[in-house]
């Protein structure tokens, strides 16, 4: 039966690791920290949009109403379905000015200003 000192171990394992082969993480670090912007649906109007919203941020959608809506966007670039006194939410993926109604209320309409 073989015996190894503490000392023995540790030089054992610091060798190892030593030759180990290195793995290095490629991801590039975000532009930035994402945010999470509240928009809320209230009698039948979608409460205004905050400024400062940017490409990777998220839109929680809350819906205060009694009738069914969504966020829809002109440019197809979400599309979100919020339920009765419930939520949704989308990542923003463009830049610009997205403009968005309600499928299901089209008097209903509001605008996002999103930077890089």
């Amino acid at each position: 039966m073989r015996h190894w000192s503490f000392a023995a171990a540790l030089a054992a394992a610091a060798l190892s690791l030593a030759t180990a082969p290195a793995h290095h993480a490629t991801h590039a670090a975000p532009a930035h920290a994402a945010k999470t912007w509240t928009i809320v649906i209230a009698q039948m109007a979608y409460g205004p949009a905050p400024a400062g919203m940017r490409v990777g941020d998220v839109v929680q959608w809350v819906n205060q109403d009694i009738f069914l809506h969504s966020a829809t966007a002109s440019d197809h670039s979400f599309d979100v379905t919020i339920p009765v006194h419930g939520g949704g939410q989308t990542r923003l993926k463009n830049a610009g000015t997205i403009a968005y109604t309600c499928r299901y209320h089209p008097g209903m309409k509001g605008q996002l200003v999103v930077a890089n």
